[in-house]
């Protein structure tokens, strides 16, 4: 192996885990069925042979079975097959999966990993998130005249904010008031 300065190694690893890895099983889920051909497979392995190449810094007869092992990455078409198989099963067990065929293209997935053990075949505890985005607040704008001549505080018991940009005890600037709590924000 040639000599490599060691924070460069770290960061060529973590370049390359966090955004090649990413960035090739971006929707793995769709395309993993053709990684699945000795084609596919061996084109994989060589982006992954040049990543371990500039990570460990070794000469380039080292076989790429060793520098991953060194390195601790595992075969890339199995990084791809993982990421699908975590896509599909999340999709089944939020109800978002069809199977057209058992056991042809992206359902075959699916099935052969809940043959492989039983407890893919239970359902998770995951809720679909639901929001609700009605304010919990109410907001009323009085301009001055209204709150020096209006009715004053309102009956509800609410929270009275004032501001105003005026020159007082406080100085010049933009100040936010709390009635109720004699609070001051300024800015």
């Amino acid at each position: 192996m040639r000599g490599r300065l060691g924070s460069e190694t770290h960061v060529v690893h973590w370049l390359y885990v966090a955004i090649v890895w990413a960035t090739i099983s971006f929707a793995s889920l769709v395309w993993w069925p053709g990684c699945q051909t000795a084609g596919a497979a061996k084109k994989l392995s060589k982006v992954q042979r040049l990543a371990c190449l500039g990570i460990t810094g070794a000469i380039r007869t080292t076989s790429t079975g060793a520098m991953e092992a060194l390195v601790g990455l595992p075969p890339l078409d199995l990084v791809i097959q993982g990421e699908a198989r975590s896509a599909a099963h999340s999709l089944w067990s939020l109800g978002c999966w069809s199977y057209l065929h058992l056991q042809r293209g992206h359902s075959c997935i699916l099935t052969g990993l809940q043959k492989s053990d039983p407890i893919f075949n239970m359902r998770v505890d995951v809720m679909k998130p639901v929001f609700n985005l009605e304010p919990k607040y109410g907001v009323t704008m009085l301009t001055r005249v209204e709150c020096s001549t209006g009715p004053g505080t309102p009956a509800v018991k609410v929270l009275v904010w004032l501001t105003d940009g005026f020159g007082g005890d406080r100085g010049w600037g933009l100040w936010a008031i709390c009635k109720q709590k004699a609070q001051y924000l300024s800015r």
